[in-house]
């Protein structure tokens, strides 16, 4: 939300990628004079953000394959975010450039990206891969977006968090698995401890291991 925010505050914001919606809550909390408009594959996630966020237009849209006709919503967006996405996808560049045809000239765009080492965790939940601030800025570079800055996000506790995370291995896997993808009492109580120490971590920094980056739509000529 702040690195949103640098850029001005969002008069058109885009969630490429806004699974049930919750990210468009927020933003709505904090800026309600603000359009806002999530793209989702999973129409069922679209109908759980539309209960959630009813001023805001969801639209499913796969952004995998050929790029879809923006509509009314060609070059619509000032700010957009596109939050732990990329690493589901097998073409995390070829998702940001289908996703520009809906960025006006100039737009903030907003990417976070897990990195470090890929838990058994991970591959359960869908991780194709994650990423290095390297790999951030070269995703940028092939979307044909201009890169602003990449860096490292979480240091120390989202750091220790992820360490416990795949220290678990595939137990924690496999326990959700067989709980249909709800976390254990265990998994909900570690998460409600850490919300506090997740504060207090650094939102930039050579040591954490979230990858957040920040890149604009090239102004037209």
């Amino acid at each position: 939300m702040a690195l949103l925010a640098s850029h001005g505050t969002p008069q058109r914001l885009i969630d490429i990628g806004s699974g049930q919606g919750d990210l468009l809550r927020a933003a709505a909390r904090r800026w309600p004079t603000a359009s806002l408009l999530g793209l989702e594959m999973s129409e069922r996630g679209n109908e759980i953000a539309r209960e959630k966020v009813p001023a805001a237009v969801f639209l499913r849209v796969d952004l995998t394959g050929d790029a879809p006709d923006p509509g009314r919503f060609a070059a619509w967006a000032t700010h957009a975010v596109c939050s732990e996405v990329l690493e589901h996808v097998d073409d995390p560049s070829a998702v940001l450039r289908a996703a520009r045809a809906y960025l006006a000239p100039g737009a903030w765009i907003v990417v976070t990206v897990p990195g470090g080492p890929m838990s058994a965790f991970d591959r359960t939940i869908g991780h194709r891969r994650h990423f290095s601030r390297s790999d951030l800025a070269a995703v940028f570079a092939a979307a044909g977006v201009e890169t602003h800055q990449v860096s490292g996000a979480g240091f120390p506790f989202f750091n220790l968090y992820r360490k416990l995370v795949i220290a678990r291995g595939e137990a924690l896997g496999d326990e959700i698995a067989a709980r249909s993808g709800a976390p254990t009492f265990a998994a909900r109580a570690a998460m409600i401890g850490f919300r506090p120490l997740l504060a207090l971590t650094l939102s930039s920094s050579p040591w954490g291991t979230q990858i957040v980056g920040v890149a604009t739509e090239p102004l037209a000529v």
